[in-house]
């Protein structure tokens, strides 16, 4: 029996195993490189035909689905308790799917106080956060400032990522399908930097994935941060996804910029675009916060798959009512409110067979 500080008492069944017990050689001896943990729950009563995925974001961990920094329920709770059957992940080398520079190469920077608040925070006493519209994120459970306990345990619980992006998001995608494999088709739900884990997952096994919700994903297409140690050079990733007309390198994936509707620079493919097929035929949303930083680029992304011939709706929060978000909704004040146009999405796009 599980009891919750929010929503019904639910009865539920739970547990744990690992994705991907490769091995290899390392140092002292033989290792295992590059497992996924995944920690499962369902309701006694399971409601829906398709369980979710939940993959976690940045240098951050399952846990972030299973409670919010200020101590209330998260997202894998609210979805057991609306029938889902929940599948969290630790991406590899984050979380309990340990990290260590001799099986996984090396580290990037590790997750400081600074690029929380640069990339994720309100306006705030100690600065502006780089995006106009900064103003409407009223929702964070804090103040955002270093000495807020909820930014505390935000960046407590967040580390360091793979250094190599093209080498990690492979990695992401090989788990993700050996996950499907053994689970059965299954809704994906990303956020942030995990997000081309669930774009290298679908492109693997299409047949298995019956949507995929992108909350706040990485981007936009073709992004190049050398300050961030980001790069995306395949669109939507940095690993290769499945083109037609299939591409080698990704110089072959060539770019036009304009202006888009909202005055900011828009990068697409030269026309005619080339399709990612795997993709064409899965529902996908793409969920961006009222005050985050990523409208623009989120605009960007949809543009993209859109192009790409797949099947893409924009998901905007406020426009059923909920404000103030930005980009960790699912641990906002009001992140119960916030998962609800996901759900009503998830009942239109996803019916039972």
């Amino acid at each position: 029996m599980a009891v919750h500080e929010q929503g019904e008492l639910i009865t539920s069944r739970r547990g744990f195993f690992w994705i991907g017990v490769d091995r290899t050689e390392g140092p002292g001896g033989t290792v295992v490189r590059g497992p996924m943990y995944v920690e499962w729950e369902a309701p006694a009563e399971v409601r829906h035909p398709y369980p979710v995925v939940l993959i976690h974001g940045g240098g951050g961990q399952g846990l972030d689905w299973l409670g919010t920094p200020d101590g209330r329920p998260g997202w894998a709770t609210y979805l057991v308790q609306e029938g889902y059957a929940v599948y969290v992940v630790d991406r590899p080398g984050h979380g309990r799917a340990a990290y260590h520079p001799d099986v996984l190469g090396p580290m990037g920077s590790p997750f400081t106080y600074e690029l929380s608040r640069f990339l994720f925070m309100p306006p705030g006493d100690e600065g502006t956060a780089p995006n106009p519209d900064a103003h409407l994120h009223t929702q964070w459970p804090g103040t955002g400032n270093v000495g807020d306990p909820s930014l505390d345990a935000f960046v407590a619980s967040s580390g360091p990522m793979i250094q190599d992006f093209a080498f990690a998001h492979d990695l992401e995608g090989t788990r993700g399908a050996e996950l499907l494999d053994r689970i059965g088709p299954a809704i994906l739900l990303t956020n942030s930097a995990g997000g081309p884990a669930g774009w290298m997952t679908a492109d693997r096994r299409p047949g298995l994935v019956k949507a995929v919700v992108a909350v706040e994903v990485m981007g936009p297409p073709f992004m190049s941060n050398p300050q961030l140690g980001v790069s995306l050079v395949w669109g939507l990733s940095a690993a290769p996804l499945t083109y037609d007309p299939p591409v080698s390198n990704a110089s072959q994936l060539r770019t036009v910029t304009t202006e888009g509707a909202d005055g900011m620079p828009l990068t697409l493919q030269e026309e005619p675009a080339r399709r990612l097929i795997n993709l064409q035929g899965i529902p996908i949303a793409i969920v961006t916060g009222e005050g985050s930083f990523l409208g623009h680029s989120d605009t960007n992304t949809a543009a993209f798959l859109e192009q790409a011939g797949c099947n893409v709706e924009r998901v905007r929060p406020e426009e059923h009512g909920v404000h103030g978000n930005g980009h960790l909704m699912m641990l906002e004040k009001n992140n119960r409110e916030a998962l609800q146009p996901i759900l009503d999405w998830l009942d239109a796009k996803v019916p039972a067979p």
